[in-house]
């Protein structure tokens, strides 16, 4: 049986700081700023989300997706309709993500509505991406089971054939979603475990508020 004790584990975090005037920023441009530094400062995957959901029975799930866009409308996100998270979103329009960036010591929560985007905008980046990337979505029945490896690999070089030299069009089973923020916590690690948290939501009017959280 697995018996693996962590508690002596520790990290003392101390590359950054969050002061009260962050409070006074629109956390959109904040949020941006911040992916920039990740960017500028080469950290691994910065647009990978750990995307949380909750199916019709109330159970959470949650996994790993790449973030793709980010303005005024939300994150945007691509994946199979008819894949267990398009089910859930479907039961529950909601979802929480989360960017943890080691190399930063800070972390980003947001939570808020998910719909699917325009059909005209996921045909628009599935025919940028690479064919082999194209035929992955066309193959591939996400989320249900598989005999073994060989099943999937079969199908992937017959399809290779097929669109061997013509571009294949988005399935409708396959696009985007856009996550509205609702709600955006920054947080940043601090020294003795006394991180700084800033938290703004979004009211109905549109209108944005942050507080300081303890942490």
């Amino acid at each position: 049986m697995p018996n693996r004790d962590y508690h002596a584990e520790r990290k003392s975090y101390e590359m950054g700081a969050l002061d009260d005037n962050f409070l006074q920023h629109d956390p959109l441009l904040l949020l941006q700023t911040w992916f920039d530094d990740a960017f500028n400062h080469k950290v691994d995957e910065p647009t990978a989300m750990n995307l949380a959901t909750v199916d019709a029975k109330g159970s959470p799930h949650s996994r790993i997706v790449l973030l793709k866009q980010f303005d005024e409308a939300g994150l945007v996100f691509y994946t199979n309709y008819a894949s267990d998270k398009g089910e859930e979103l479907l039961a529950n329009p909601v979802a929480a993500v989360n960017f943890f960036w080691p190399q930063l010591e800070r972390q980003i929560r947001i939570e808020g509505r998910v719909a699917k985007i325009s059909p005209e905008a996921s045909d628009r980046y599935f025919q940028s991406r690479p064919l082999d990337s194209q035929l992955g979505a066309l193959v591939s029945a996400q989320s249900q089971t598989l005999p073994n490896r060989d099943a999937i690999e079969l199908k992937m070089a017959e399809l290779k054939q097929q669109y061997a030299n013509s571009a294949p069009t988005r399935p409708a089973h396959w696009g985007g979603y856009c996550l509205t923020p609702k709600r955006i916590e920054f947080w940043q690690g601090r020294p003795n475990r006394l991180h700084d948290r800033l938290n703004f939501t979004c009211n109905t009017a549109g209108e944005w508020s942050g507080v300081r959280l303890s942490p």
